[in-house]
């Protein structure tokens, strides 16, 4: 049952928000922010178990700064403990995951289709994590959105305890 109401969720209810939501920014991320986190106690609900987990990156992440790109492989990161990278690569390798970085929501849905996970942890903006939960679904994705203390896709941080929790939900 929690499955076809996820399904309602993400496929009726999403796109009709979205509709509401086009006439005020504001109000369109609070309601896309609802759907992820809508979606969240929906996958949990379901509990579903797997240790085939791809971890979702966005790009902005990394700090700006650095002179090291990690679009291509996250692996070629100095680990430097400027950003959160260091910290996610060594929270992918204690658990076995796959871990990408994506530039946007075209390369996030082609990581998702090559690596072909049985289930997602993504970081990303409300706007990516909402409309990358609706294309991936059935797939069980749980989003957590980045933290933006210098505004969008720049310097943006994460909460590694959710990424940690989001991960042992999975695998336990």
């Amino acid at each position: 049952m929690t499955g076809l109401f996820r399904a309602m969720v993400l496929k009726v209810l999403y796109p009709m928000l979205m509709l509401v939501g086009a006439f005020s920014k504001d109000k369109k991320e609070r309601l896309q922010l609802f759907i992820v986190d809508l979606n969240n106690r929906l996958v949990r609900a379901q509990g579903f178990k797997t240790k085939r987990i791809l971890l979702l990156l966005p790009h902005c992440l990394q700090i700006n700064d650095c002179d090291v790109r990690i679009t291509n492989d996250i692996y070629n990161c100095k680990r430097c403990g400027r950003c959160n990278i260091k910290d996610l690569i060594s929270v992918a390798d204690e658990n076995n995951l796959k871990l990408f970085v994506a530039t946007g929501g075209n390369l996030a849905r082609r990581i998702v289709s090559d690596v072909r996970p049985e289930a997602v942890v993504a970081v990303a903006c409300e706007r990516d994590l909402s409309s990358g939960i609706a294309d991936a679904y059935p797939l069980p994705v749980l989003g957590i959105p980045n933290e933006r203390p210098f505004g969008p896709c720049f310097n943006t941080r994460v909460d590694l305890t959710k990424v940690k929790e989001a991960i042992e939900f999975f695998g336990k």
